[in-house]
């Protein structure tokens, strides 16, 4: 049995105690490579606390590469270092038996990492800690009565109303508050969709690489998951024509993980399709507010004039993960039947949302989406000329007009998991995100993916020093 320990004593939120101290294992090699993790259910039973907890804490897993799902199987851990970092200890228990003629003394700590080049990582410098204490006290002191009471299950109207107005002018969605539902998180949305779908829809196509969290989260659902190949210009619609789709999960606006963008012409194409098949697309805009090139394209939503589309939005790149709040936007067909299940909603705190409907309605939302963009841009700019600058061309960068990382294809023999281990041994992590496909496909050239969000200038020039170094033999 896994052992772990969780605790009130600390502001450390139960998600990330547990998967902290999961990754801790992974890392230590405790948990080795291939390792089968704890179901949601036997661990919901056997740390007695809820499965959103549990889901949460595997997503951050799966998201960072500790962890690959297998359909229909479960979770596995994905550590060749810590694998070999387990059978060094092993080895070196032996040559330390009486008679061993080998003295060879292995190191069995874990790479140290300087440098992480985290995907997922948001800037923890620009978060606006003070404005947005001040922005939940007024919402406790404010509250009155409200404050011992339930909330709407779909989330505050008051706030929805905001929010409405808000994506309509930063992200083209046409919508009305009704449409809205607040979440707490993608896995919130997905499995709120997953009831409304269960009746009438069975196939649903999915980007190959795509999101591997929400691909596993259909899958258990009991969905038959089609993988439809992403080029330079979004998910291949040729194949999406000619399969038994119902349904698409898509993220146009900066596609993960490769970071192509949708163009509009494909967009209407995507629509057209759906508009013919009776089909529904969903539209996960993780990451639509920073773009750096060009202007920014609208929605899908905002195109759609057939009631096709579903939009899910979050504040967890713009804002903080911390805060887990997110929103769906339901086409009013869908939203019909969703009323129906209203008492499965569980949404974020009340506090939270009158705080942040507060937030944008004074207009500090607003300024802080120009202060982000600024920082991000100018980050996403010079990891760029660092990359270009250290590696030339040796190393093609693609996926880097919008979002907080970069996909980086580098002209070697050597495999993406050699790189990456490679780049531990100097300090520094890079991902490779092969838990993002279903089928894996033959590449003449590794890639590798580098985020710039979580972390600075001086640290980021140090760090793509050490992956020159650590890959100098390697072209």
């Amino acid at each position: 049995m896994l052992q772990l320990h969780l605790t009130t004593e600390t502001d450390l939120p139960l998600y990330m105690q547990l998967y902290h101290q999961i990754r801790s294992h992974i890392r230590s090699g405790a948990l080795s490579d291939g390792t089968r993790l704890p179901s949601v259910r036997s661990l919901q039973l056997q740390m007695n606390i809820s499965k959103t907890t549990i889901e949460t804490a595997y997503q951050m897993l799966l998201a960072e590469g500790y962890a690959i799902s297998k359909p229909r199987s479960g979770l596995y851990v994905a550590n060749p270092v810590g694998s070999r970092i387990s059978l060094e200890m092993n080895k070196q228990v032996r040559d330390q038996q009486p008679g061993s003629s080998d003295t060879t003394i292995w190191s069995t700590a874990p790479a140290h990492i300087e440098v992480d080049f985290k995907p997922s990582a948001v800037d923890e410098h620009t978060f606006p800690i003070r404005l947005w204490r001040k922005m939940l006290q007024n919402a406790i002191e404010g509250a009155g009565r409200e404050l011992c009471q339930y909330g709407d299950p779909q989330g505050e109207y008051s706030f929805r109303k905001v929010l409405a107005e808000y994506l309509r002018n930063s992200r083209g969605v046409i919508c009305s508050p009704e449409q809205i539902i607040v979440g707490s998180g993608i896995s919130y949305s997905v499995g709120i969709l997953s009831t409304l779908f269960c009746e009438e829809i069975r196939h649903i196509a999915f980007e190959e690489p795509g999101y591997a969290p929400v691909r596993q989260q259909l899958i258990e659902n009991g969905f038959e998951l089609i993988p439809i190949a992403v080029h330079e210009r979004g998910l291949s619609l040729s194949e999406l024509e000619n399969s038994a789709a119902q349904a698409v999960y898509v993220t146009p606006s900066h596609q993960f993980p490769t970071g192509g963008v949708v163009p509009y012409a494909e967009r209407e194409q995507l629509l057209g399709w759906a508009r013919s098949t009776n089909a529904y697309i969903i539209e996960d805009d993780y990451d639509g507010e920073f773009r750096y090139l060009g202007k920014p394209i609208p929605s899908l939503q905002g195109l759609d004039r057939d009631g096709r589309v579903i939009y899910i939005g979050t504040f967890s790149k713009a804002f903080t993960p911390a805060l887990r709040m997110n929103y769906m936007v339901l086409p009013m067909e869908l939203m019909g039947k969703a009323r129906r299940i209203q008492e499965m909603f569980l949404g974020p705190s009340r506090i939270e949302q009158w705080a942040m409907q507060a937030f944008i309605e004074e207009g500090h939302w607003y300024r802080h989406i120009r202060r982000m963009r600024k920082t991000y841009r100018a980050k996403h700019q010079r990891l760029i000329e660092l990359i270009q600058s250290h590696f030339g061309d040796k190393a093609e960068i693609t996926g880097h007009s919008a979002g907080l990382h970069v996909q980086v294809t580098m002209k070697t023999r050597e495999t993406a998991a050699s790189l990456i281990r490679l780049a531990e041994q100097e300090g520094v992590r890079v991902y490779d995100f092969r838990q993002m496909w279903m089928n894996p496909a033959y590449e003449e050239y590794p890639k590798v993916y580098v985020g710039f969000g979580g972390i600075g200038h001086r640290e980021m020039e140090k760090g793509i020093g050490l992956l020159q170094k650590a890959w100098s033999d390697c072209f």
